[in-house]
């Protein structure tokens, strides 16, 4: 139609993404969202909703993104539990290091924010949580007793999304290299005792 103004939602959706990633669901105002995509309140809001869908949305794509270069990463090492949970730090220690991208994790942050989220947001953020949960409960399948990979799962989860705060913090990622690599030797330990 003429008249209107075009826009890519793909990109106006991450330039709301790194909004939401630098400042937090609360930090990113409509003025500093708007001011990144380019679009006005009303178009906004005509794209996508209001705030909270907005974010929900920034939320699904951040997934999407970083949840493929997990599972690519966990796949490249079927077989090889700790080599498979080496590659999935390795993964998340690239998006660390990439000059690219706002510092931390996006789903760390929301996560770190929940108790100040609506509940559909904070149900999105944990659901995010709990899918990376099982995908390294899956790339463990088979390794030793069931309880015993659980218990895996949800600790590697917990260093993974810990690298995050601990980048936003200003750690260098040559540092969160020696948390990881800790971590794996763990992994390695407590399938060795599990077996």
């Amino acid at each position: 139609m003429s008249g209107r103004k075009q826009f890519d939602v793909g990109t106006a959706l991450d330039q709301a993404m790194r909004v939401f990633w630098q400042h937090g669901y609360e930090g990113a105002s409509l003025d500093a969202l708007g001011s990144a995509t380019g679009l006005g309140r009303g178009s906004l809001y005509g794209a996508f909703g209001n705030k909270d869908a907005l974010f929900r949305q920034c939320l699904d794509r951040y997934a999407s993104i970083y949840a493929a270069r997990h599972e690519k990463a966990l796949a490249a090492h079927a077989g090889d539990p700790v080599r498979a949970m080496e590659a999935f730090f390795d993964a998340t220690l690239a998006r660390i290091a990439d000059p690219s991208v706002p510092v931390g994790c996006l789903i760390a942050q929301s996560a770190a924010q929940s108790p100040a989220l609506k509940a559909e947001n904070g149900a999105r953020v944990r659901a995010l949580v709990d899918a990376q949960r099982r995908r390294v409960r899956g790339a463990l399948e088979g390794a030793a007793a069931p309880d015993v990979l659980d218990e895996l799962a949800l600790y590697v989860v917990a260093v993974n999304q810990s690298l995050a705060v601990l980048s936003r913090a200003g750690t260098p990622v040559e540092e969160l290299r020696v948390v990881t690599r800790l971590a794996c030797a763990t992994v390695a330990h407590t399938l060795a005792e599990g077996a």
